[in-house]
């Protein structure tokens, strides 16, 4: 998950000019986020190596597993 603040001064012409791209920085975090490859990347960094290796996984498999062909790039 990203965690992103953007500060932008409220009532000023640059927080004015500044809102929409804040605005488009939230949506684009939202779909990314929305991404089952990116929530499936962020169940694995949750799980420790020890329990990975429990399941006789391992964190490089199951990057290859996840990203596909993409993994390779």
């Amino acid at each position: 998950m990203a965690n992103i603040t953007i500060d932008t001064p409220r009532g000023s012409f640059l927080g004015f000019i500044a809102a929409p791209f804040a605005a488009l920085g939230r949506f684009l975090v939202l779909i990314a986020e929305a991404n089952s490859t990116v929530r499936e990347l962020e169940r694995l960094n949750l799980r420790s190596d020890a329990q990975l290796a429990a399941r006789g996984l391992t964190r490089d498999g199951e990057i290859r597993r996840i990203m596909g062909v993409s993994a390779a790039l």
